[in-house]
């Protein structure tokens, strides 16, 4: 699915209301990042999920998005990247960023209580062709399961880890 729209020209800033999905079209590596996140906020919007959380932290853990599909918890990873960089959006998420994604979830359903919550883990990887974002949204993307224990012995039997 793509998002955006041609730009006037390089540097121009243009804001499309509703979910707040912003579009530029050259962007510095921080700036792309963020912006690409506000393209994913739009998407999930769009899906008819209820963002809870965006770039909440809690120490050195951050989650990118946390999302309300129905009655299942979504933690969203987003990964953004330019056309023709190296490297896919997908590539970026190693396993050592997936079990840092997993400690985070953790995290944040012992700082909501939520445990009783059924959660996923998504991933969007975004493309910026310079002029639009590609989003390729990959549902269920990982587990928690590399055997650690949970933080919270709370956890039900559905969850991933």
């Amino acid at each position: 699915m793509i998002f955006g729209r041609r730009a006037a020209g390089a540097g121009t800033r243009t804001r499309r209301e509703g979910c707040g999905e912003r579009m530029d079209v050259a962007y510095p590596a921080a700036e792309l990042g963020r912006r690409g996140e506000d393209v994913a906020a739009a998407f999930v919007c769009r899906k008819g999920w209820r963002i809870l959380e965006r770039n909440w932290r809690y120490r050195h853990l951050e989650l990118d998005m946390v999302a309300l599909d129905g009655l299942e918890l979504v933690f969203v990873e987003v990964k953004t990247r330019t056309a023709g960089g190296i490297g896919s959006p997908a590539e970026a998420l190693t396993p050592a960023k997936r079990a840092h994604v997993c400690r985070a979830a953790q995290a944040w359903l012992s700082a909501h209580d939520a445990w009783d919550r059924p959660c996923r883990f998504d991933v969007l990887c975004l493309v910026h062709d310079g002029t639009t974002f590609n989003v390729e949204h990959m549902p269920d993307a990982f587990r928690f399961s590399d055997g650690r224990r949970a933080v919270d012995r709370r956890n039900a039997a559905w969850q991933p880890w």
